[in-house]
Parts: C-alpha cells; sequence; structure tokens
C-alpha cells in the first residue's frame, strides 16, 4: 500500500492504549482491579454509619469510592476498547468479561453507601453538601436521592447488579458481536456494513440501489438472532421498570438525563410538530435529482455531480483549522488526539461500526473510535467526535463524579464543533454547485439528527410498550412499527422501500441505551442555539463556552444553560432550535434555484 492508499484509508491511524493500565497490559487491568477491591473493603468499613457521619468524614469515603471508581474506569476501558476494535477476538472477549465481572464484584460490596446516603433527611443532607471539602462531588450526591423512590433493598440491588452480567449486558454483547460480523456483497466484493451504509451518499442511483440491496441482504441471516435479542432486552426492562416503580418504559432515562418525562414529550412534541421541514427538503432533493419521488435509500444521496475522497492528513488539517479558527486553545489540545495515539480511524473486519468518544476516566483522556470512509461526511464525523473529546478533555479537572454530562448535555460540544467545521468548509467553497451540495449534506445531517432520532424515539416508544401491552414481537412487528414511525416523518415526500422494514436490527442504541436517541435531538437542537449565540457575540462569547465545557456534569442542566444564556426551561427554546433549521432549509432552496437545479419553489 502507498502512502498514498494509506492517507485515503487512515489505515495506520491506531490508538495506543497501554497507558490506561500504565503499560502493563492485561497484568495491569488485573492489578487495578485488586487495588480497586482492597477499597471496597476500607469502603465497607463505613457500612451503617452513613447517617452519622460529618462533612470530614463524608469527603473521606467519597475520596475512596471516587479513586476505586478510577481503577475500575481504567481497567474497563482497555478491555472495551480493544474490545471494540476487533469484536471477533475470543482474547479480548475474554478480557472484557473478566473486567466486567470483577467490577461487578467490586460495586456489590459497595451498594450500601448509596441505599444509606439517599435515606437521609433532605435538610441534613443539604446540611453536609453546603460543605466546600465536597465540592468535587456534591451535584452527584445530590443527583443520587432523586432515585430513592427507586431504589431497593440492599440484598435485592445486589442480586440486579450480579445478574446484570450474564443479563441484560451479555445479550448487549451478544448483538454488538453478531453486528460487527455482518458483512455485505457489493458487485462480487465482499465489505463492511459500514462501508455499505456509506454507499448510500453516492450521487449514482445505481450504486445507491446495489448498496441498499446488499444491506437488507446481509442483516437477513441473522434476522431472528437479532430480534430475539431485542425481545428480551425490552422484556428485561419492563421487569426492572416494574421492581423499580417507574411510571414508563423511558422514565428511567429521563431521570438519568435530569429532564421530566413532560419536557422530553415537550421536545417529541415539537420536532413532530415541524415534519414539514424534512418534507419539504426531500420533495425539492426529489426535483434536483430528477425523480418524481425519492425512495429511502435516495435520502442520504449526494447531490454533487460527482464524489470528494479526502485523506486523512486533510482531513485533520481542515478540521483543527476549523476548531483554530473559535479557539486556539481547543485546536492546541485538538492536535494531541492525532499525534499522542488517541485515535482509531480505520475500517477493519470485526470492529465495532459507527464512530463514538470514549471518555475513560479523568486521570488519563478520552479516545476516539471513527471508521473512516473518505466522504466528507467522515471528515465532520471527525469533527464531530474531537467535541466530545474536547469537552471531555476540559471537564477532566472536575473527576470522576462530575466529568459527564446528561446525555441531553452531552451532543453540545459535538455538535457545535461540527458546525463550525461545517461553517469553514462553506467558507472555503466559492463554486455555486459545490456550495450547495455542502448545505444539502449539512441539512441532512441536521434532519437525521433531530427528526430522524426522534422517529427512531417513537419507535422505541412502539416497541417497549407493544412489549409490556401485548408480548413479544415478531419480526413483521418490529418492521411495522420502524415502519410507521419513519412514514410518520416523511409523510408521502419519501417512499419505504420493502427492504429497508429491517433496517432497525443493526442499530445499537436500541440494545445497549434504551431512550438515549432523543438525547441527539435535545443536543443538536441545544447545539445550535448556543452556535446562534456566538455568531451574535464573537469571540466574545468564547470564555463563556469554554467554561461550560469544563464544568462538565458538576451542575443541573439548567445552570449548565445558563452559563451560555441558554434557558432549557422555557418551552420557545424547541420551537427555536427548529426556526434555525428552517432558516438553512430557506438557504439550501435558494441555492438550489441559484444553481438552476430547480426553476421555481
Amino acid at each position: 500500500m502507498t502512502q498514498v492508499d494509506a492517507d485515503l484509508t487512515a489505515s495506520e491511524i491506531a490508538w495506543d492504549l497501554e497507558p490506561l493500565v500504565s503499560g502493563r497490559g492485561a497484568d495491569g487491568v488485573d492489578s487495578m482491579l485488586d487495588q480497586a477491591d482492597a477499597l471496597a473493603t476500607v469502603a465497607e468499613g463505613y457500612r451503617g454509619r452513613v447517617a452519622e457521619l460529618n462533612a470530614t468524614e463524608l469527603s473521606e469515603i467519597m475520596r475512596v469510592l471516587a479513586h476505586m471508581a478510577e481503577l475500575v474506569g481504567g481497567a474497563g476501558s482497555y478491555a472495551g476498547l480493544r474490545f471494540a476494535v476487533d469484536q471477533t477476538d475470543p482474547e479480548r472477549g475474554a478480557l472484557m468479561q473478566r473486567v466486567e465481572e470483577k467490577a461487578t464484584a467490586i460495586q456489590t460490596r459497595v451498594i450500601f453507601f448509596e441505599l444509606e446516603w439517599v435515606e437521609l433527611s433532605d435538610d441534613r443532607a443539604e446540611e453536609l453538601l453546603a460543605d466546600p471539602r465536597l465540592d468535587f462531588c456534591r451535584h452527584y450526591l445530590r443527583s443520587t436521592r432523586r432515585y430513592l423512590p427507586h431504589l431497593l433493598s440492599e440484598p435485592e440491588e445486589q442480586i440486579l447488579t450480579e445478574k446484570d452480567v450474564t443479563g441484560a449486558s451479555a445479550w448487549s454483547r451478544l448483538f454488538s458481536e453478531l453486528t460487527s460480523a455482518i458483512t455485505l456483497t457489493v458487485d462480487g466484493e465482499t465489505i463492511a456494513l459500514e462501508q455499505g451504509l456509506s454507499m448510500l451518499m453516492s450521487p449514482d442511483r445505481s450504486v445507491r440501489e446495489s448498496a441498499a440491496s446488499a444491506v437488507t441482504d446481509g442483516l437477513a441471516p441473522g434476522l431472528r438472532t437479532r430480534a430475539f435479542v431485542f425481545n428480551t432486552l425490552l422484556a428485561d426492562k419492563a421487569t426492572d421498570d416494574r421492581l423499580r416503580n417507574f411510571s414508563g418504559w423511558i422514565s428511567s432515562r429521563n431521570l438519568a438525563n435530569e429532564a421530566s418525562d413532560d419536557s422530553v414529550q415537550a421536545l417529541v412534541a415539537a420536532v413532530q410538530q415541524r415534519s414539514d421541514i424534512p418534507q419539504r427538503w426531500y420533495r425539492l432533493k426529489a426535483r434536483m435529482l430528477g425523480l418524481e419521488r425519492l425512495r429511502d435509500y435516495d435520502r442520504m444521496a449526494s447531490i454533487a455531480s460527482a464524489e470528494e475522497s479526502f485523506g486523512w492528513s486533510d482531513a485533520r488539517d481542515l478540521v483543527l483549522d476549523a476548531y483554530s479558527s473559535f479557539s486556539p486553545e481547543l485546536a492546541e489540545i485538538g492536535g494531541r488526539f492525532f499525534s499522542e495515539g488517541w485515535i482509531d480511524a480505520p475500517i477493519r473486519d470485526g470492529k465495532r461500526p459507527g464512530a463514538f468518544c470514549a471518555y475513560t476516566i479523568p486521570s488519563q483522556h478520552p479516545f476516539l473510535l471513527l471508521n473512516w470512509t473518505g466522504r466528507r461526511r467522515d471528515v465532520l464525523t471527525l469533527a464531530h467526535e474531537l467535541g466530545h473529546g474536547l469537552h471531555a478533555y476540559l471537564a477532566r479537572d472536575q473527576g470522576v463524579f462530575h466529568q459527564s454530562t446528561p446525555l441531553t448535555l452531552a451532543e453540545t460540544a459535538s455538535v457545535f464543533g461540527e458546525t463550525v467545521t461545517f461553517g469553514r468548509l462553506l467558507a472555503g467553497t466559492t463554486d455555486p454547485e459545490a456550495r450547495l451540495a455542502l448545505l444539502a449534506e449539512s441539512l441532512e445531517g441536521q434532519i437525521a439528527t433531530v427528526f430522524r432520532q426522534i422517529a427512531m424515539n417513537r419507535f422505541e416508544d412502539a416497541v417497549h410498550t407493544h412489549r409490556r401491552d401485548i408480548g413479544e414481537l415478531s419480526i413483521e412487528d418490529f418492521n411495522g412499527h420502524w415502519t410507521d414511525s419513519q412514514e410518520e416523518m416523511l409523510g408521502d415526500s419519501v417512499e419505504i422501500t420493502d427492504g429497508y422494514r429491517t433496517w432497525w436490527s443493526y442499530v445499537p442504541h436500541f440494545i445497549a441505551t434504551p431512550g438515549y436517541v432523543y438525547a441527539y435531538a435535545y443536543g443538536q437542537l441545544l447545539a445550535l442555539a448556543v452556535y446562534r449565540k456566538y455568531e451574535e457575540r464573537g469571540s466574545a462569547f468564547v470564555p463563556a463556552y469554554l467554561e461550560m465545557l469544563s464544568k462538565g456534569g458538576s451542575l443541573p442542566p439548567e445552570e449548565l444553560g445558563r452559563i451560555v444564556d441558554c434557558d432549557l426551561t422555557d418551552p420557545a427554546f424547541w420551537t427555536g432550535g427548529l426556526a434555525i433549521l428552517e432558516e438553512q432549509l430557506e438557504a439550501a432552496e435558494t441555492a438550489a434555484l441559484a444553481t438552476g437545479r430547480v426553476a421555481s419553489l
């Protein structure tokens, strides 16, 4: 392979995970878990005494638990990330399983603390939390108390925690291994699922149709097994919610996100009420592509006359330049991800599909996983995941209890960084056709993140409700709910083909993180509102934005929003974000007229 080929495929961009375990590999993992187990013994010395602790003593046990969480988190990150790049390797799978089992055993020993802590009176808890020695864990401890109505006895909590290793966690791992092994056959060549999905962006409809057919064929062999896994986890969650007294299937997710059920429903309703935005776009796109009506495999088609390829080095320079235009500090930190082995980029056999950022632990640094295909969309994905990484890096001083935010705020930095990068791409593009292609791609990304994710939320709602009210779902039941939720969003602007009806069966979020997907829409609309503040204020906005990122999850979402002058409690907040999307649609319509791709609107 030439250096040019290596750059186009990012074949040499692999992460170095050894710092997570001090370069000791599996031995380092075991050593860290042994240390964590010893700390659990120290923590158990406080059993039965939490109600009597003063602020100094409470700080002491929280320091012990923080150190324990760092050790377990580091070991788990190492094992999990090694497994992510090759889910077909038995040795890597065995290490990850060993870590999960040992970590669970350690966790069950300290369950008592949370149960005793939430039983304190509100007055006593607030008296303790006012002490500055608890700054490093205050919001965590306060938030934990919200779970009081949903916690069980210590023996029951221990049983549920231990059984999860061979229950929901094991089923989720099986699903991940099954999807990572999916291959497609296109023009006689065997390719990964991720490559086939990326072909749906081709400007050539025959390529898109062939790729869509290959995806459907590739999903077929294990469809019944994946449906069984999904059914099992739907039933498992229903049982868990019943035991914990949650009123609905998504209530536990909302509680973790520090969002009320009503506020989430308001978001869903606001997005559904503006389904005219994606439908208007897809009708215009059909005209630009010379089609009477789009089919599902046409939705992401590039309207450019030819596909543009990006090498890894050009993408790196473009993304870092974009971040530098906003904040040189962010660009400097971002450069370390590339130069110090914090990214794994190439497509490999057995590698987990998609892209993600792993926060790991505060004492280390984040890692990014990509599946690089050299398309412009990959450049924006890189910018997106780097935003997550920068958020994690800036918040690391908050410590293990406060580094991460609720999911509803977790997309803010990623979408913001992607938007800044898109602006840089657009500013450097003067050709009207190329500008139209860029605007179209950006708008479609927004539609996918807001409207498609809410459609997937509606699919989740349908299947969880079906499982609880009717019973186990057949493949056709899954297909029907998937199709209904897609058609609700698309109306008559896009034709759903028979093959597309099974495409629910590779989406990992439904399995590993039920209820997650609405957070994408929440985060996208929030990030757009934050970006609008940046457009209005320019460089004066940057310090507030960096302060918000550096706070991590140390404050409630509403307080974090106020740092950048966003009122997350205002129902009009969602309609404001949707208005920004409509402005982008109008810009794309104007560009389509300017190029002559359509004669009128």
